[in-house]
């Protein structure tokens, strides 16, 4: 009797000075409650295998920062993921870390969307060695996923944003039977990728909440630990992320084709230049083929034929044609090379 005295004195004093979820192991506690949660969209899955993780908020000596939701292979076969989770715990906000088991425990009724609307996971079971993916729920993206089934899931909205369970304005959800036994399970920490994926996230000054006022600008991507992948999504109303910014920026109009100043246009040759070419000198007017006294011109010599006037060569690109160069001026007593043979006088 005395031994069963003792035993329901210790159980009384348990419930008297334990909280509903007390037993749920608390890594840090804060004063200051976390934003509210941000809404998204899944990016899709980089290969079949891969569990989504949903984003959350965590805390540093520089405040809360967002921990971009992401796609995870799972550490063994037939393990699914308990999301970590805020909850007022003796006057402060108590951090819940995360695990892997073979059943969802409790994560403060906070609907996470994408599966965890607050209790357990629908995005997905185990069927043996295989994993099935909730079509409904999965953003597959071109993976082609063999092992699907549909049910239907209603995602969370706008509407319920609250991050954190208990004291006020938080969620108030009791942890049931089965997230107490799950919570008795043997756990498996978060893998390595998802430590650095959280430590990526706490390195990056665009993701605390002082920065982004709790519209983090990469709030979920498709693999973990790389911010910049394809596929990575902003929260609702925040600005896209930086990869996004510089595939949607326009490209640099090109610049008109015009020459540099004092540089010449490449053009055929013979084509016509851009602008029109500059008139030619005029030039210097032929001197007359005549001689300059007629009349001393000897009998019978060939009367020359006066020379045709020069014309300017048209321009020509690149280079205007030079002009024209005068003809030499002729001689004034053009001499035969055979001189007439009347000329000649016969001896008497």
């Amino acid at each position: 009797m005395r031994k069963f005295g003792l035993l329901a004195a210790a159980a009384l004093i348990g419930l008297a000075t334990t909280p509903a979820f007390a037993q749920f192991a608390v890594s840090i506690t804060v004063d200051a409650a976390p934003p509210p949660m941000p809404v998204y969209d899944q990016p899709p899955m980089p290969d079949e295998g891969y569990l989504w993780t949903p984003g959350y908020w965590a805390w540093s000596q520089d405040g809360y920062y967002w921990v971009p939701g992401t796609w995870v292979e799972p550490p063994q076969r037939g393990l699914l993921w308990t999301p970590p989770w805020w909850g007022w715990t003796d006057g402060r906000y108590g951090f819940h870390d995360g695990y892997w088991g073979s059943h969802v425990g409790f994560y403060g009724g906070i609907d996470y969307g994408f599966g965890y609307g607050g209790d357990g996971y629908r995005g997905g079971r185990w069927e043996g060695d295989h994993f099935a993916y909730n079509h409904t729920v999965n953003n597959f993206g071109g993976v082609h996923v063999t092992n699907v089934y549909n049910e239907t899931v209603v995602n969370r909205t706008t509407v319920n944003t609250v991050s954190f369970n208990g004291g006020t304005g938080g969620v108030h959800a009791q942890p049931s039977q089965a997230d107490r036994a799950a919570e008795h399970e043997q756990h498996v920490p978060p893998a390595a990728i998802q430590a650095q994926h959280q430590q990526a996230a706490q390195a990056n000054p665009a993701l605390f909440a002082k920065e982004n006022h709790g519209k983090p600008p990469i709030a979920a991507t498709p693999q973990a630990a790389h911010f910049d992948a394809r596929g990575a999504a902003p929260a609702r109303g925040a600005q896209a992320p930086a990869r996004e910014e510089q595939q949607q920026r326009p490209a640099p109009a090109a610049q008109p084709a015009h020459p540099a100043p004092g540089a010449q246009p490449a053009h055929p040759q013979g084509a016509p230049a851009p602008h029109p070419a500059p008139p030619p000198h005029p030039a210097a007017p032929a001197p007359s083929r005549e001689p300059a006294h007629p009349e001393s011109r000897p009998e019978g010599a060939p009367t020359p034929h006066p020379a045709a006037p020069q014309e300017p060569h048209p321009a020509q690109a690149p280079h205007p044609a030079p002009p024209p160069r005068p003809a030499p001026p002729p001689q004034a007593h053009p001499q035969p090379q055979h001189p007439p043979e009347e000329k000649k006088e016969e001896p008497r």
